[in-house]
């Protein structure tokens, strides 16, 4: 499988580089994109074969979930069995942006997708081109680090396009991405647990959350 590359402007991604993206990803494709959380792979999570590709794109382990992006609340509402407190007050502060939350995922969403733990993470982008992936779609999209597993998440397109040439179909290079990746919090247990610090800091996660 070669894979394509096409540059783009991150800032405001043209329409044709879009379609042609979301007609890769209505295939059962995986795309590498910037976002405002380093590159990131996306797919769709409703095609079981797409979300094979991308567990062995990664050489990741079955038993990890992998994330989703989502457009607004109510499409985090539609996967979910329930949507705690906490959740609102994280998402109402640091969405869009490069926050991840942990919750409870619905009979909606596949099993081979939360790796068969029922959670899932979801976040909402800054990134324009993920933005207008979902709307031209009209889903989530499956949304986990640029790279193999165990090795540095991509920063550029090129990066990408180096280290999963073959293992992805499509490169929407938009130059370089700054930043330390996204922050994942788990909200699913009584008490709220970080499970990885990015560009979001666990002060002010704790800050959002106290008394909650």
């Amino acid at each position: 499988m070669a894979t394509d590359l096409i540059e783009i402007d991150a800032g405001q991604p043209s329409v044709e580089a879009i379609e042609r993206a979301a007609v890769a990803l209505r295939r059962g494709e995986i795309i590498a994109i910037p976002t405002d959380a380093l590159y990131t792979l996306i797919a769709d999570p409703f095609n079981l074969h797409a979300v094979g590709r991308v567990f062995a794109a990664k050489g990741r382990e079955p038993h990890r979930s992998l994330p989703l992006l989502v457009s607004d609340f109510p499409m985090a509402e539609d996967l979910v069995t329930e949507l705690p407190t906490r959740f609102y007050l994280l998402a109402r502060r640091f969405w869009p942006g490069p926050l991840t939350i942990i919750v409870p995922a619905s009979a909606k969403v596949p099993l081979k997708v939360t790796g068969n733990t029922g959670r899932l993470a979801l976040r909402q982008t800054r990134s324009r081109a993920a933005q207008a992936l979902i709307d031209w779609l009209g889903q989530p999209l499956i949304s986990t680090s640029a790279n193999v597993s165990g090795q540095p998440t991509c920063r550029t397109g090129i990066e990408v396009f180096g280290t999963m040439d073959g293992r992805v179909d499509l490169v929407l290079d938009g130059g370089r991405c700054t930043g330390a990746g996204s922050t994942t919090v788990d909200v699913t247990e009584p008490y709220w647990r970080l499970i990885k610090e990015g560009s979001i800091l666990e002060k002010d996660i704790a800050a959002c959350l106290k008394g909650a």
